[in-house]
């Protein structure tokens, strides 16, 4: 940038030194190394182009003619963003780290929805992967493009709990503002609301009466509850069987402190609505659980993002109301356009409504808001092999498994748009990864017998069958896997015969028959496109029809 903006000036070497590490004593070298970097990256010597000139013993200066593209927006002159680093645990004991997590989650929400046209909020998924970092803050404002830094710490001193926040300028490490907090245990819930108050007004951002009225009613005044929910908070964001049960205990009884906790409904109703996706639950017992949580969830806050998220949620993976759930994730990213969750998740429904422009936009979307959540990437993945566009799904499945590779979504991701590519070896390391970390979830066994069947492997797919059979002898196994697998053997008779028995069991994986290329050869079949006009996908199922077809 300092080159860019001297177009055609030399720059001397002490004045790049002390303006690229004010206040440091580094020598020449790393500035050399720094300039060798950067011809680099513009591939410098490369068909005899140069674009920066030595002057030696002096500095340098950049050669090529500069052009600025038009004035900075208003908008985007007027906008701030806000990077909320991890919430440092100092000496407040092992027992609260869960509550420093989540206080940052806490402090990121809050934020994020208290000017989201002049404030934008890094996501809690990229936050988290500073804790414990080494950097400086200088690069993390650069890698995550944050203009200003929160900074929080936590400890705990005899019976209270001291909170100590500050709001530094990403750019010179300035401090601009900084204050601490003595808690009772029972008024940290108070924090929130003075945190966001405060660093806003640092910012210069105007608050409305109204949107803080609407920040103070987004938590419980019960720090039992509130303590609760936190720790749900913390094991539902481990994303495996185990925790998720975890959380749902906590969530449940953080409701049951306080009944109109529309979080912890909201969290609840997420915890049910995904465990039919995850972990192969029933969905005709999940199914009215979620509801009921949807149900308190929006009836105690039908404003708040995470609420109407939830309502999306449900809608589109059990009500079979895609309709209601393009609309349920729209209102959330009125209310918090900064919540990323909820462009993931109106992603995902365009996907399959076949608006993949769209989808792939909402998608990116959710990954610029929170750029290190993996599960961005593997359901950006999805998006991606819907839209017939395998190579990319490859790749942000490949992006999901860097960012945590024990997430078994981005394997099963990569395996089935390898597949489509023809790298079958690729596409079976992929799904031997994708079973062990997903503890036995039906998707991966069933996508390798498809696999198997179609590379001609009919013994071993049949051996697949097997599997399937005996493990439902001890637990609900959707009948889309077994239905998978015959596609894939090219018996179409069975593989319709177990899809209506999918649909009769309100099995959530029929949602992927609509752009699914793993059904392409029975889009003109008449008994497939009976089982899909019965899902009425874009109208709204009810369970009183699906037990109905379980009682059949």
């Amino acid at each position: 940038l300092l080159l860019l903006e001297s177009q055609g000036r030399l720059l001397e070497k002490s004045e790049l030194l002390n303006r690229l590490w004010p206040g440091s004593f580094v020598e020449e070298v790393s500035l050399a190394h720094a300039i060798s970097q950067l011809r680099k990256a513009l591939r410098e010597g490369t068909d005899g182009a140069s674009f920066i000139e030595t002057v030696p013993k002096r500095g340098y200066r950049f050669i090529v003619p500069v052009e600025v593209v038009g004035p900075k927006s208003q908008e985007t002159t007027s906008r701030v963003t806000l990077a909320v680093l991890p919430v440092e645990n100092l000496g407040a004991g092992a027992d609260h780290e869960y509550l420093a997590a989540g206080l940052t989650e806490e402090f990121i929400a809050v934020l994020g929805r208290v000017d989201p046209e002049h404030i934008g909020v890094i996501g809690r998924t990229s936050m988290m992967a500073y804790k414990g970092t080494t950097k400086s803050l200088a690069e993390i404002g650069r890698e995550l493009g944050a203009g200003f830094l929160v900074e929080s710490s936590i400890r705990g001193e005899g019976g209270r709990v001291r909170i100590t926040s500050k709001l530094i300028r990403a750019s010179d490490q300035v401090l601009i503002w900084s204050a601490s907090y003595d808690s009772e245990p029972g008024s940290v819930l108070e924090f929130q609301r003075e945190l966001s108050t405060a660093i806003a007004q640092q910012v210069q951002v105007r608050l409305s009466p109204e949107r803080l009225d609407g920040l103070a009613r987004r938590q419980t005044r019960n720090i039992d509850a509130y303590d609760l929910y936190l720790r749900g908070r913390y094991f539902w964001t481990q994303l495996s069987p185990v925790t998720t049960r975890r959380a749902l205990e906590f969530y449940t009884r953080a409701t049951e402190l306080d009944p109109d906790y529309a979080l912890a409904w909201s969290g609840l109703a997420d915890a049910y609505s995904a465990s039919p996706i995850n972990g192969d639950a029933p969905p005709l017992r999940i199914w009215p659980l979620a509801r009921d949580a949807v149900a308190h969830a929006i009836g105690a806050a039908p404003n708040l993002a995470e609420a109407q998220t939830s309502l999306g949620f449900l809608k589109f993976w059990l009500d079979w109301d895609w309709v209601a759930a393009e609309t349920a994730f729209r209102n959330a990213i009125a209310l918090d356009p900064s919540y990323s969750v909820a462009h993931r998740t109106l992603a995902i429904v365009l996907s399959h409504m076949g608006q993949h422009k769209a989808a792939l936009s909402a998608a990116q979307c959710a990954r610029e808001l929170d750029p290190l959540d993996f599960v961005h990437y593997a359901l950006s993945a999805q998006v991606a092999f819907n839209a017939r566009d395998y190579p990319a799904a490859v790749e942000l499945a490949r992006r999901a498994n860097v960012l945590n590779p024990e997430f078994w979504v981005g394997y099963y991701q990569l395996a089935q748009a390898s597949e489509q590519l023809g790298s079958s070896d690729l596409a079976f390391d992929a799904l031997q990864k994708a079973g062990q970390f997903s503890g036995g979830n039906s998707k991966a066994i069933a996508l390798r017998g498809y696999l198997l069947a179609k590379l001609g492997r009919g013994g071993e797919a049949r051996e697949v069958l097997n599997t399937l059979e005996a493990v439902s002898r001890e637990r609900y196994v959707p009948p889309y896997a077994t239905a998978l697998v015959y596609t894939g053997l090219g018996q179409h008779d069975q593989a319709l015969d177990w899809l209506d028995r999918a649909y009769h069991a309100h099995d959530v994986h029929l949602v992927l028959l609509s752009v699914d290329p793993k059904w392409d050869a029975f889009r003109s079949d008449g008994r497939f496109l009976a089982i899909v006009e019965r899902c009425a996908f874009t109208g709204e199922a009810t369970m009183s029809v699906a037990m109905e077809g379980r009682r059949e």
